[in-house]
């Protein structure tokens, strides 16, 4: 069904879809949409077989958002239970048109006043519109549409026109602003009131009249405005004010000034007018345009002027009036001081002339010169002297002369000169055209003086300082000093002293210098003095190899002592050695932890020196490893190597002691490798590797067993029957352990597996035990015999 026109948001609105005659309506389902949601859906299932057509009716609230949105309705005939298919049929969509109209009325800004022929802006605004594109403004100032300019922003909306008066619209009229949406209006209307009000007028009998004449001034206005002239109104509205007076000089360029009000709508308005009075009269020189006196500063161009006041304008030429120079004026020309003087002025019109005697002093800034004020002054200490300079200037300037820095230090007179008056002075001349600045050195020389911190009575040498003799004489100008050896080592020996001040040929650096007593003397032309110097030398620490050796050796074991570091130097230096990296323990013997990096430093009042020092820890020989491969004994035939390994400082030298008749045994390059290609008898037997260096020897033993196709059984520290009969007690034993694997063994299969041994006895594991030093090694290991106890072996090989 069709939707009303506008909806303003916020209000319910009906939705009604019909659908005539669509039967049965039990198979029958209607939806409302808005757009592609579905806002109601109903099924009439339940309605008899012959029920035809169907209404749905919806309430939805208007919303913002659904300003433009398409409502429609959807109808499905569901006949698939009946053998036939779904039938489906949609309403043409209707658009909705949402709004919201604020209660308020306009908001119209307008003049209340409006003069015929001016142009006013006038606006019209209001808030809470929406949607504010939609809305239509009208502004109309009485019959005259002003056709506004509307801005819109957000829901806000602004209206501006231009309101033209016109004679004809002459009175009280309405500014009307109406704006219309969705069919709802909201108007606002202010009254104008269009007047009219003419300037008044304002004229002179002459406007131009000699000095002397009547001058009538009369203004008038319109029939409602009353008129004041010069203050004075007229009597009633309407009627004209007028004035007379005879013109003097004091009435030329005279402004008369007429004033019209008039009350519209209860607000008063006020127009005028202005007329100028022209009075022709003689010249005048005043003293306030034309100076008796002028005083102009020298230098930059500037404009003399001489004026005079008259009517019409007088001209004025000013001359020396003994026929010299000609000012210039109202030009811009240069101001010398060639131009002063005393000049008459002559000013003239076609109503008379005027006559002055003026007289122009050129004023310019002091001068300072070097003839006056000299800019180097020398005085002698102990005389008396004074400081004075002299300044040129217009007029003449003042002088006074100040030591720099110090307000109340002004130089005067008479001075009996101390050295303490040498410095810079500065000399300033002043006049009211400016002022001169001058620097005057002040050098004040005097005879020479030793002062004890410049040039000491008693001083260090110090060795490799590159330090001379620091003797400073006080003096001006600066004294010649000359230190000479007096007796002994030093007699007739010359001091080198420090230069003044750095220079690239300084003084050689002594590289050994003789202590002793020198006598200086300071020499310049005011005299000399002498001063005695007593020299002692000192030197910084120094460390070489000889005294502390870059690389030391200890021996572990050995008692632990200090590094052998000293240095030498002046007073007696201290040595201080650390360990670079970690803490250096106290500790009773040397280890071989001990090596490593040491940082000695040497330290004495003039300075340090410092050494890096290796340590190497030396210890005796051990043989750490002495290892057969394979390890099980070898076939005849077979090959087998023996390693040995020692840790020594200095490296060991490896030595090899073998069964008598082995032959054809190799050794390696530095013999820690012992080899045997083609075992024989010979070969079984035990082996002895020996390590050897300066600080002793330490050997091991290892036996070699080349097995033939017979079961060995091997007692450590046992031999002949008692060999067999353990063995045969050993055998006895493994076949019937139950530490033993149970069940049959395969000798050969056993031998290439590797499941050749199983031990028993005290102690007794699977590898046997480490025994002592130089014992009797078992089954070709390097093992030693055990402390207690037995220990049985049975080796399992193939023919």
């Amino acid at each position: 069904m069709p939707l009303p026109p506008w909806q303003r948001v916020g209000e319910n609105f009906t939705l009604s879809c019909r659908v005539p005659g669509a039967g049965p309506r039990a198979s029958l389902t209607l939806t409302l949409l808005r757009g592609a949601q579905e806002l109601i859906r109903r099924s009439f299932a339940g309605e008899p077989p012959r029920a035809r057509g169907a209404v749905l009716t919806a309430t939805v609230l208007a919303r913002r958002e659904d300003h433009g949105a398409n409502f429609s309705c959807r109808a499905e005939l569901d006949l698939r239970p009946h053998g036939l298919g779904l039938f489906e049929n949609s309403s043409a969509p209707r658009e909705l048109r949402t709004f919201s109209l604020s209660p308020d009325p306009p908001r119209l800004t307008a003049p209340r006043l409006l003069e015929v022929g001016s142009e006013r802006p006038v606006s019209c605004a209001l808030d809470g519109l929406f949607p504010a594109s939609e809305a239509r403004v009208y502004l109309a100032l009485g019959d005259q549409n002003l056709s506004p300019d509307v801005t819109l922003d957000g829901d806000a909306l602004v209206a501006t026109a231009t309101a033209t008066a016109s004679a004809e619209q002459e009175g009280a009229r309405q500014l009307v602003c109406n704006v219309t949406l969705g069919g709802e209006d909201r108007e606002t209307r202010e009254n104008v009131t269009i007047y009219s009000f003419p300037a008044p007028l304002l004229t002179l009998s002459e406007p131009s009249v000699s000095e002397g004449q009547l001058v009538t001034v009369t203004c008038t206005a319109v029939a409602q405005a009353l008129v004041t002239l010069e203050g004075v109104p007229a009597a009633v509205p309407g009627q004209p004010a007028q004035l007379q007076l005879n013109a003097t000089e004091s009435d030329d360029r005279r402004n008369f000034f007429c004033d019209a009000t008039l009350d519209v709508d209860g607000e008063t308005l006020i127009k005028n007018r202005s007329a100028e009075l022209r009075v022709l009269y003689a010249p005048r020189l005043d003293d306030s345009d034309c100076p008796r006196s002028w005083t102009w500063p020298e230098g930059p161009e500037q404009t003399l002027r001489c004026e005079a006041r008259g009517n019409p304008e007088p001209s004025v030429h000013c001359a020396r009036s003994d026929g010299g120079a000609v000012l210039a004026l109202g030009l811009l020309g240069p101001i010398t001081r060639a131009l002063s003087g005393t000049y008459r002025c002559k000013a003239a019109n076609d109503q008379g002339e005027a006559v002055k005697d003026v007289t122009l002093t050129v004023e310019y800034a002091p001068a300072l010169d070097s003839v006056g004020c000299p800019e180097r002054i020398t005085w002698l200490e102990g005389t008396e002297a004074s400081l004075s300079c002299v300044a040129h200037g217009v007029p003449p300037p003042d002088v006074i002369c100040m030591r720099s820095g110090e307000l109340a230090a002004v130089i005067e007179g008479l001075l009996l000169v101390t050295r303490e008056h040498a410095g810079t002075y500065r000399c300033e001349a002043t006049n009211p055209r400016g002022s001169a600045a001058k620097n005057v050195a002040i050098t004040v020389e005097y005879g020479p003086r030793f002062e004890e911190p410049s040039c000491p009575s008693n001083w260090t040498w110090v060795e490799g300082s590159g330090h001379l003799f620091p003797c400073e004489v006080d003096g001006k100008p600066q004294p010649s000093v000359k230190c000479v050896g007096s007796g002994g080592a030093t007699e007739g020996v010359l001091l080198p002293l420090a230069p003044p001040d750095p220079s690239p040929r300084a003084p050689r650096i002594p590289r050994v210098l003789a202590p002793g007593i020198y006598i200086c003397n300071a020499t310049n032309r005011h005299g000399s003095v002498a001063k005695t110097v007593v020299v002692s030398a000192e030197s910084p620490p120094e460390m070489d190899e000889s005294t502390c050796p870059s690389h030391q050796t200890w021996l572990e074991g050995a008692e632990a002592s200090a590094l052998a570091c000293a240095a030498r130097g002046r007073p007696s230096p201290g040595v201080l050695c650390s360990r670079e990296g970690t803490p250096w323990p106290e500790q009773q013997r040397v280890s071989r932890e001990d090596a490593g990096i040491y940082h000695c430093v040497a330290t004495n009042a003039h300075g340090t020196d410092s050494r890096t020092v290796t340590v190497g820890v030396e210890y005796r020989p051990v043989v750490a490893e002495l290892a057969a491969s394979p390890p099980g004994g070898v076939r005849p035939g077979g090959n087998f190597t023996l390693t040995c390994r020692a840790e020594a400082w200095p490296p060991a030298q490896i030595s090899w002691r073998a069964p008598p008749g082995a032959l054809n045994i190799g050794l390696s390059s530095n013999n820690s490798t012992l080899s045997v290609a083609g075992a024989m008898g010979s070969h079984g037997g035990e082996y002895e590797c020996a390590a050897t260096n300066a600080h002793g020897r330490h050997a091991r033993r290892i036996t070699v067993r080349v097995a033939g196709p017979w079961l060995w059984v091997a007692v450590g520290g046992a031999a002949g029957g008692a060999a067999l009969l353990a063995a045969g007690a050993g055998l006895a034993f493994y076949v019937q352990s139950t530490a033993c694997k149970k069940g049959e063994y395969n000798v050969q299969e056993a031998e290439s597996s590797g499941e050749a041994v199983c031990l028993n006895g005290a102690g007794g594991g699977a590898g046997g035990a480490a025994g002592a030093e130089g014992g009797p090694e078992a089954a070709g290991g390097a093992a030693e015999s055990p402390a207690e106890g037995e220990v049985f072996a049975i080796q399992l090989t193939s023919a």
